[in-house]
């Protein structure tokens, strides 16, 4: 509104430009379903290196693929993951593990602590205790200092390495303390929380029984078997659970969307591209059907694409070929928000040197697509020789290229050998990239270029919102979607010579009736002409033989 004309001179107003920028979102974060050593149960966790992988997971861990995939995915160009830790407890097999899993340090009835998150990593921590009056704020009785550490011991109960090392100070069990202690610990620790049962207290007597001072004989942190009380561990009866391997209805089971855990804990995160879902444990490994169809289908809510890996018992082309004709499927109907990758990748285990394991493709493949798309962008093929596949010096089944040439019709995108290179992808096509199905999603990068633009669209669209329906809104409309549409094609996104060839955004009155209007819509189409690749080169050679030049 122009300012209240009130007195002769010079008024200043500043005029919207109508120009709101779109930005387009990342398009290879990848999401990560499975079992880890540790970290936090059906959260979904950001991580930007394997370093905070080891951090805040545990690293590799023997008993869970999708560890491997993770490192296997940040080898090869991965920047940037949402970790999902699922967790399943023993007790159905007829077990009894520690509440949830998590192992507990009691003091006497005074204070019962638990390990942050479940896992068997807990049974290595170790607390102390010191109450000494000059050591706590003085004036106040309640007060005590609480040391906390994750330490790794020998045989004879001796500490070999103190992995982590936590200090409280001044906490206290008061109840309206600023420094209760299971306050403190939820908010500044990552090893240790106060137990459920945890009640405070309102006498300032109450506190735990201190920890003696360590001596020759008795080494801080040294276990009780020792002869040692420097610190509090873990008892047997209170010892932590790794769990079991997880399953379908553990991800994706009843209950498990409405309380957003398993898969569904990824709905707490703002995007994720990529879905991997490795096989749950080195025994069993695939993944359920059911899972896999699950999945697809939370992608297509989350405009992402899963990638599948092969069942274990694909040892050959032909067992290839069976399995994606099998009835009922074992790798989920055929879906454009899912790829599929064959064969696993072989190779020495990091954590068990003299064993050769087969491991599932999918965090190396996602790996690669990130690399693609900060190289190229992700109208590129994740897929050619520059798709090469680090770290992975042998696959599971060597593949010719009359097996290539069978399995590539039917959407299944091979891994290869090529002389001088290693092993690269060499294919870019969706489950519904089979030649009979015919479909416009054929090709994995156009299938991610559009979830690309929907996404972008979608997220750089909010401020239309509430605005006034007429010519001026879509005008800008059509100048802020055609900006960000022509900085794509001027990056090679599209096909066409000239923008109007590529791509075109309408925003009118034909687009938005009168009756759209009175229901308060306004409809936007954009259309665009995606980039297909190129996956046969044919050449022709013909001799020139008796040609006469004039």
């Amino acid at each position: 509104m122009p300012s209240a004309l009130t007195y002769p001179g010079v008024y200043v107003e500043e005029i919207p430009s109508g120009v709101r920028t779109i930005t387009g979102v990342a398009t290879s974060i990848a999401a990560f379903v499975g079992r880890t050593r540790r970290g936090p149960v059906d959260e979904a966790t950001v991580i930007t290196s394997h370093s905070d992988f080891e951090r805040q997971f545990g690293g590799l861990w023997f008993e869970s693929p999708m560890t491997y995939a993770v490192r296997d995915f940040f080898a090869n160009g991965g920047a940037q993951a949402v970790i999902v830790r699922g967790y399943k407890s023993p007790a159905v097999e007829g077990e009894a593990p520690a509440p949830s899993g998590k192992a507990r340090v009691a003091f006497d009835g005074t204070l019962t602590l638990e390990a942050a998150s479940q896992g068997a990593w807990g049974n290595d921590l170790r607390v102390r205790v010191v109450t000494a009056s000059n050591q706590v704020a003085p004036g106040d009785s309640s007060l005590f200092n609480l040391s906390v550490a994750l330490v790794r011991h020998d045989a004879n109960g001796k500490p070999v390495e103190v992995a982590g090392l936590e200090v409280f100070r001044n906490v206290s069990l008061l109840q309206n303390h600023a420094r209760r202690i299971d306050n403190v610990l939820k908010a500044e620790s990552k090893l240790i929380r106060a137990s459920s049962s945890f009640a405070p207290t309102t006498d300032a007597a109450i506190k735990p029984t201190a920890s003696t001072e360590p001596t020759a004989a008795a080494e801080l942190w040294g276990k009780e078997t020792a002869g040692n009380t420097t610190s509090v561990g873990v008892l047997t009866a209170n010892a932590g659970s790794d769990g079991v391997a997880l399953d379908q209805a553990a991800l994706t089971g009843p209950g498990t969307q409405d309380a957003s855990k398993g898969l569904y804990a990824l709905d707490h995160t703002d995007q994720f591209n990529l879905l991997c879902i490795p096989p749950h444990s080195r025994e069993d490994g695939d993944i359920e059907n059911q899972l896999i169809e699950d999945a697809i289908s939370y992608c297509k809510r989350r405009r992402a694409i899963m990638l599948i890996d092969p069942p274990e018992g694909w040892d050959s082309r032909s067992d290839a070929v069976t399995g994606v004709n099998a009835t009922p499927a074992v790798i989920g109907t055929a879906s454009a928000n899912a790829a599929l990758f064959f064969p696993r990748i072989r190779r020495p285990d990091q954590e068990r040197p003299t064993v050769i394991a087969d491991f599932a493709p999918c965090g190396a493949v996602a790996g690669v697509m990130a690399r693609t798309d900060v190289e190229r962008g992700v109208w590129k093929a994740p897929a050619g020789l520059a798709a090469t596949l680090l770290g992975v010096p042998e696959l599971s089944v060597k593949l010719s290229e009359g097996d290539i040439g069978l399995l590539n019709p039917m959407g299944v995108n091979c891994l290869r050998s090529m002389p001088n290179l290693g092993h690269v992808i060499w294919g870019s096509r969706t489950r519904e990239g089979a030649d009979r199905l015919a479909s416009e999603w054929k090709y994995i990068p156009v299938r991610r270029l559009t979830l690309f633009i929907e996404e972008s669209l979608y997220r750089g669209t909010h401020w239309v919102v509430f605005e006034p329906n007429d010519e001026p809104l879509w005008a800008s409309i059509r100048l802020n979607v055609g900006a960000f549409m022509h900085s794509l094609f001027r990056q090679g996104a599209f096909q066409g010579r000239t923008s109007r060839d590529a791509y075109e955004v309408k925003c009118d009155s034909e687009t938005t009736t009168q009756d759209d209007i009175n229901r308060g819509i306004v409809n936007i189409v954009v259309r665009f002409a995606p980039l297909k690749p190129a996956e046969f080169v044919v050449i022709k050679i013909q001799q020139l033989a008796g040609q006469v030049q004039a």
